[in-house]
């Protein structure tokens, strides 16, 4: 028998534990009221007999004051039951000490995985986390209901990000980067003006992203447009320059070629500026700006060449990389970068279809850039195209006073996902009991949305004046509450949802590629829809349904459900829930028939969408990759393409380990030929994880890896 702790664990029954605790309470009464060596066998024997394979802590606890009461052991069952309090206390008073000792003491696995871009070892991250600790403990013991922090901990749904809820901070946004360039800011109390060159503007832009992170726990994203017309200013400065000295002088074709030869040393290095500035800032919680880059041509754009030629040297350096410390170049996690494809560069012979090639010829080696299609977000989001959040979440479509439709300087107050598997292995293919269950648990989640809501509501503009005073988010006065822009529709707040594809296994015995699983996945997609849109006419606030990017969350749902559950085949068997409305990693289904089969679920899952295909030997198959990526224009709003790459620990390398001609496996830069130094990287979550050598007549890799 295995008893289930409040943390979740499973352990050994130990009968010799009910022992410890009666003999205790027993201390403390009179002899007649004591129970003696046979009645307390009796009870033990009693809770084994019951031959449950799984049985609560709490449980046991209820059962032993029971069956004291029986034996009209009235006082040993009082002193037992204030022993169970007391015991409740002293957890309640501190759980932060051995996850704090065990992350210094790099013992804290679950941690060190929790987030891919941030390392344990290094002494800021560990402040950022040890203040985690802290605030994660706080959260569950006194600033959340009890009900939520029990859900959370037993799986029904997670509440994301508990280590930042202490402070009345958010999640993730659109950066109005536009209004902080042309109207300028504020940081560290100094004022920054407009600037005057491209040059100038790249350097503030940095600074703005690392201020930004460094005051809010979710991803920023920001629109590479607005950088167009300070490479102009930079073009006219030049041309103004040499003309002033060489007029007369030089034939005017020669001073045009002077200038644009200064106009691409000065994008060049702007460009590298962005991306050393983000890999080497370092944020208030210990890891680089977690950042987006949207890379997004507009027709109508008066700055659309400068544009474009700003887009073409960031893919240029993308794919060039950037030098560890070996002097290797790798692929560098930030910044993410995220590309439009339209009319005009779907490679169906566009003006810019060049940079499109380009952005597939970067996919293939450094797994950036992401596609959105223009042409199906426009048919989901009332004809406009816009960034993800850098937590890949969307806002929906929200006008001025004016009736313009703005996005920028927008932001996601939080998120809480639900855990569907597991309602559908309680129903036990009881639908009537599934949506009862369903609607019970998404009121829930509700309570824990309104939670994150009002820890936001009556938060001054003080808490962060990059954000509320300076233009990232607004230009609130000293003191404003920022209460306004929590209502309306402004800001999101979302309903994350794991494991649509076993949901509808459970329920129907078959997955949702198949025809009575789709109907089933659909009509579930179509109600958590329903839900939000609900909350959001009844609150005045901007519920959405998002599908959660879930890191660790696919594994720990997982889990708890194996510990609660048992095994049960194509479900808990595996270790891991599929994200979302995602096809399992096992379905047999080809790139194309996965990415329109899920494009039906992205327009329901407005609020957050993205699909992968996975493709071997990238760097092999471009002409592949470019078919993909017009099949991605023509079908689906979002898509990215995923593949596996090896990792040299010995220098950095990051491409493809090669097999020598005695067999072995050897890094083509440093000549490593110790497996254990060797890791297979999963590009989508940059996972740099323990290897599983399989060494046989192919010497494969196994790894576990995260199913995103």
């Amino acid at each position: 028998m295995k008893v289930i702790k409040r943390d979740g664990r499973a352990v050994d029954f130990d009968s010799g534990k009910i022992r410890t605790a009666i003999s205790k309470a027993n201390k403390e009464v009179r002899q007649k009221e004591r129970a003696t060596k046979e009645e307390v066998k009796e009870i033990v024997n009693y809770i084994q007999e019951l031959d449950k394979k799984r049985i609560l802590v709490e449980d046991i606890q209820d059962i032993i004051e029971q069956k004291l009461m029986e034996l009209q052991k009235y006082e040993l069952s009082k002193r037992y039951i204030v022993y169970r309090y007391t015991r409740a206390l002293v957890r309640k008073q501190n759980t932060t000490d051995e996850s704090i000792l065990g992350l210094i003491r790099n013992e804290n696995k679950e941690l060190a995985e929790e987030n891919s871009n941030k390392n344990t070892m290094l002494a800021s991250t560990q402040r950022d986390y040890i203040a985690g600790e802290v605030s994660r403990d706080l959260t569950k013991r006194m600033l959340l209901p009890e009900k939520i922090s029990k859900a959370h901990e037993e799986g029904v749904l997670h509440f994301h990000d508990a280590d930042y809820f202490v402070q009345p901070i958010f999640n993730c946004c659109l950066i109005n980067i536009g209004d902080m360039l042309d109207n300028g800011t504020v940081m560290n109390g100094k004022m920054i003006e407009s600037p005057k060159s491209f040059q100038v503007a790249c350097t503030v832009v940095t600074q703005i992203i690392a201020a930004v992170a460094s005051n809010q726990y979710g991803g920023q994203s920001v629109d590479l447009k607005h950088l167009g017309k300070y490479l102009r200013k930079s073009y006219n400065k030049f041309k103004a320059e040499i003309e002033k000295k060489y007029k007369g002088k030089l034939k005017n074709s020669v001073i045009e070629d002077l200038a644009k030869d200064r106009l691409k040393a000065e994008l060049k290095a702007g460009v590298q500026t962005i991306q050393y500035q983000i890999n080497t800032l370092m944020t208030t919680n210990g890891q680089s700006p977690f950042v987006t880059l949207f890379l997004h041509l507009e027709e109508n754009d008066p700055y659309i060449k400068e544009n474009a030629m700003i887009i073409e040297e960031v893919l240029r350096q993308r794919y060039e990389g950037i030098k560890n410390e070996k002097g290797v170049y790798v692929t560098p996690a930030f910044p993410k970068l995220v590309y439009v494809l339209d009319e005009f560069n779907s490679l169906k012979g566009g003006k810019y279809d060049y940079l499109t090639k380009l952005a597939v010829k970067c996919s293939a080696k450094r797994m950036y850039p992401d596609y959105i299609s223009a042409k199906k977000m426009r048919e989901n989001y009332e004809g406009n195209v816009f960034s993800p959040m850098g937590c890949r979440s969307f806002l929906s479509p929200w006008k001025d006073e004016n009736g313009n439709y703005k996005f920028e300087g927008r932001f996601n107050q939080g998120v809480v996902s639900i855990n569907l598997p597991q309602i559908a292995i309680i129903a036990d293919g009881d639908e009537e009991k599934f949506w009862k269950l369903l609607d019970e648990r998404l009121e829930l989640c509700k309570e824990a949305l309104m939670c994150r809501h009002y820890a936001l509501v009556g938060t001054t503009s003080d808490i962060s004046p990059i954000h509320w005073q300076y233009g990232g988010i607004a230009r609130l006065k000293k003191g404003e509450k920022i209460d306004k822009l929590l209502y309306g529709g402004y800001s999101s707040i979302s309903l994350g949802y794991i494991g649509i594809y076993e949901t509808t296994k459970l329920m129907k015995g078959v997955a949702h590629t198949n025809p009575e699983g789709h109907d089933f996945a659909i009509k579930v997609m179509k109600k958590l829809r329903e839900t939000v849109d609900k909350w959001k006419e009844e609150t005045n606030i901007g519920f959405a349904l998002y599908g959660t990017p879930a890191e660790s969350l696919c594994y720990r749902f997982a889990r708890i459900d194996k510990e609660k559950f048992g095994t049960i085949k194509d479900v808990t068997d595996k270790g891991y829930y599929t994200n979302s409305y995602h096809v399992d990693v096992r379905e047999k289904i080809d790139a194309f028939k996965k990415l329109e089969f899920e494009s039906e679920f992205q327009k329901i899952s407005t609020g957050g969408c993205i699909s992968y295909v996975e493709i071997p030997n990238m760097n092999k198959n471009v002409e592949a990759l470019e078919t993909a990526v017009k099949f991605i224009y023509d079908n689906i709003q979002y898509a990215e393409f995923n593949t596996k790459s090896d990792y040299c620990h010995i220098c950095g390398f990051d491409g493809e380990i090669i097999i020598n001609k005695n067999n072995e496996w050897e890094c083509p830069n440093c000549g490593n030929k110790d497996h254990n130094k060797m890791t297979v990287v999963r590009r989508t979550c940059g996972y740099l994880g323990e290897n599983f050598w399989n060494v046989g007549k192919t010497k494969e890799i196994k790894q576990r890896v995260m199913h995103l």
